[in-house]
């Protein structure tokens, strides 16, 4: 017992009455009371309605490679439209063969308003500036939503949709499929738990960008092609001319279909690009929110335009107390309190500028040398992208993008060991519920959202917009710290950088006439 209680202080709970295993569909279920429906002081079990039926999807920015994969996972189900801005790809070509009886959009609005009856759920696989201007239309029309990472592009953008999903308690889910990995799920209950006692630094790290940063706008224009809107691929940004190749070996293009996202019009870089993935197991385990300072030193010129070429980035964030689920629910108490020190959390992506280099860039940025040697000397190099969280009672690395798979060294260790070879991880019982939809996460983290819809409960879904929403708000004020040049006071209740009024307009975007959220 005293390992387990590792410098996290516990409100104490009230003991069990009887105490039972329950799994995750059976929590939700019973913890949810029919109306008028109370027999012998059991509440009665709610089922879906639609279990056996399949859903009408409806995907927009289907063509691209993530949206290729994102409706390709719900091919088990109706897939009654296809959207796009874009028919001259080979994608498209693949996908409207793949799925016959889908419509073929342009426009989502027009997809809406004319196929909205026939459509239960929509995928949003866009580029980042017009991730809530889709998402939020598809729920006010109250349909289901699966939205690509970073869940919007600005702070403003995260509290409209976790407010209007949780008003129009419609189901959703952000495409950071690592959330579905049991590993992930692993360490978020056994950090939460006491596996390290308590945390007061995390560094994250990432090999992207790989993709241009760190340019100027190309001047000229190019002629549009014939399948591709310009207009609608703007959307709510401001109008710019049309660029295509930089040179005949350059297949991606100025903008599309790929280099968009080193742009501050259209992109997150490369923090909103992987942080919604690398920063998410420390973002559950130690329930952060708001933080309270964000300070970001750009490598290379910050240029007017697009994001640098590497960045370092410190986020701050208070003392906190959270709710987390008991492992031995029983009628009354599901929950208990934990009390998390005060943490830094330090984000490093890109590298030295190089131009020798096909990224740009050396990837040279990463945490200390002082903090990794432990890491060398577990694999004999410092992994591309990763996590170290280092606490009174020892440190957890994850050498991933995506957390599924993590490694513990206790004060008392002499190296790492994977989690599941080591012995103090089996007195900290799984509370956590897992995905049963398989190993393939992508796959599995869509169907989750899937179920939920067909059994109409959205807290089925581990990255509802109510998580990932807040996830997303701490990624993307890395992103208003590098734009506006200085650190960041911010007071998160009033939405608010106290000491820097300049950074308002990347806190709230304004948006291109007719490309309002909805």
């Amino acid at each position: 017992m005293q390992k387990q209680s590792r410098g996290i202080r516990r409100q104490k709970s009230p003991e069990p009455v009887s105490a039972f295993r329950i799994d995750r569909r059976e929590f939700i279920k019973t913890t949810s009371l029919a109306a008028g429906a109370l027999a012998f002081g059991v509440p009665t079990l709610l089922r879906g309605q639609n279990l056996n039926s399949k859903v009408n999807v409806a995907c927009v920015g289907a063509m691209g490679g993530k949206g290729r994969s994102d409706t390709d996972a719900c091919a088990s189900e109706n897939i009654v439209a296809l959207c796009d801005v874009d028919s001259g790809s080979d994608n498209y070509a693949r996908q409207t063969e793949k799925y016959p009886g889908a419509k073929f959009y342009k426009d989502f609005r027009q997809m809406l308003d004319q196929m909205g009856s026939q459509i239960d759920a929509v995928t949003v696989s866009t580029p980042d500036h017009l991730h809530a201007i889709v998402a939020s239309a598809a729920m006010k029309m109250n349909k289901a939503v699966y939205c690509q990472k970073p869940l919007t592009q600005t702070v403003y953008e995260a509290r409209y949709l976790r407010k209007m999903a949780k008003d129009r308690k419609v189901v959703t889910q952000m495409g950071n499929q690592g959330s579905a990995a049991a590993g992930l799920r692993r360490a978020v209950e056994t950090i939460q738990d006491g596996l390290i006692g308590q945390v007061h630094e995390v560094h994250v790290w990432t090999n992207r960008p790989v993709w241009p940063q760190g340019m100027d706008r190309p001047e000229g224009v190019d002629p549009i092609p014939d399948t591709l809107d310009w207009d609608k691929w703007i959307g709510p940004a401001p109008m710019r001319p049309y660029k295509g190749r930089r040179d005949a070996d350059d297949s991606n293009g100025i903008y599309t279909p790929f280099n968009w996202r080193g742009w501050q019009d259209f992109g997150t870089g490369a923090l909103g690009d992987m942080a919604c993935h690398t920063v998410n197991l420390p973002f559950r385990a130690l329930n952060l929110n708001y933080p309270t300072e964000i300070e970001a030193t750009p490598l290379g010129q910050m240029k007017k335009e697009s994001y640098p070429i590497g960045s370092k980035i410190r986020y701050q964030f208070p003392a906190r107390k959270a709710s987390i689920s008991v492992a031995e629910p029983h009628l009354f108490h599901h929950h208990r309190a934990i009390e998390q020190d005060a943490v830094t959390l330090w984000w490093y992506d890109g590298g030295q500028p190089d131009s020798t280099a096909p990224d740009g860039h050396d990837f040279s940025n990463k945490p200390p040398i002082e903090l990794t040697a432990d890491i060398v000397a577990l694999r004999g190099d410092i992994p591309d992208s990763g996590l170290l969280m280092i606490g009174d009672g020892g440190t957890v690395f994850s050498p991933d993008d995506y957390g599924s798979s993590f490694f513990v060294k206790l004060k008392e260790d002499t190296k790492f060991l994977h989690y599941t070879k080591h012995p103090a991880l089996a007195q900290f019982a799984e509370r956590i519920p897992r995905n049963p939809h398989g190993k393939d996460e992508n796959l599995s983290h869509t169907l989750e959202w899937l179920t939920a819809i067909k059994e109409n409960t959205p807290e089925l879904c581990y990255s509802r917009f109510e998580i990932a929403a807040r996830l997303t708000e701490i990624m993307v004020l890395g992103c208003v710290a590098l734009r506006v040049g200085k650190k960041i006071e911010w007071d998160g209740p009033k939405m608010v950088a106290k000491n820097c009024p300049e950074a308002a307009p990347f806190i709230k975007r304004e948006n291109r006439s007719g490309w309002a959220l909805s």
